[in-house]
């Protein structure tokens, strides 16, 4: 007898099959809904620049791993990550959307960053001949990461009634799996974004 999947479970499932499929882009065709007058209205749109976002966070994340990288600055920084999203609902309060439904997507952004800061981490103590020689400075990358987080909270924005549209699951498979082949991600960062997106949904999330 098969588990019963939560919505949650069920959508971050759907995505590590696009993390799995990063060439067969069109296998994820969005489900065009129902046909007719009786079914619901379409929404028409992509999540593309939500997860375009996304991609370019998580490879971001590798400057902040190789700026903290023999330091003392531990992966995860609570105090940083309260201030990022106190930011991002702040700023999506004054777009107009949903400051909630923009924490829980952020909070969901930041663990994508430590997948990627701990994987690199084990990379380079398993060989350390891959380990950085230089050290980035971590408050240029912080900018960086919030010029990103600005576009970001747009993005889900401006994406509020095709994350709440049943074809949500399906559009954001699409964009994942399009994502993860147009940019040639590899296992580390491909898992990451999936662990980036499982809040996207509306549906899902709840």
């Amino acid at each position: 007898m098969r588990p019963h999947l939560s919505p949650r479970h069920a959508l971050i499932a759907a995505l590590a099959t696009a993390v799995l499929a990063t060439g067969a882009t069109a296998a994820f065709a969005a489900p065009a809904g129902p046909a007719g007058p009786a079914g619901p209205a379409r929404v028409h749109g992509t999540l593309r620049p939500l997860v375009e976002l996304s991609a370019q966070r998580v490879l971001v994340a590798d400057e902040v791993a190789a700026a903290k990288w023999g330091t003392d600055s531990p992966i995860g920084d609570p105090a940083r990550e309260r201030e990022v999203l106190d930011d991002v609902a702040r700023q999506a309060e004054e777009l107009g959307a949903d400051p909630v439904a923009t924490s829980r997507i952020f909070r969901d952004q930041i663990e994508a960053s430590k997948v990627v800061q701990r994987g690199l981490y084990r990379r380079w103590d398993a060989d350390p001949a891959q380990a950085p020689t230089e050290r980035p400075d971590l408050g240029r990358i912080r900018l960086e990461i919030n010029r990103i987080n600005g576009e970001l909270v747009r993005a889900i924005a401006d994406s509020a009634a095709v994350r709440e549209a049943p074809s949500c699951v399906g559009r954001l498979t699409a964009g994942a799996a399009a994502v993860i082949h147009g940019r040639h991600l590899d296992a580390l960062h491909s898992v990451a974004l999936g662990r980036s997106l499982p809040s996207v949904c509306e549906r899902g999330a709840r």
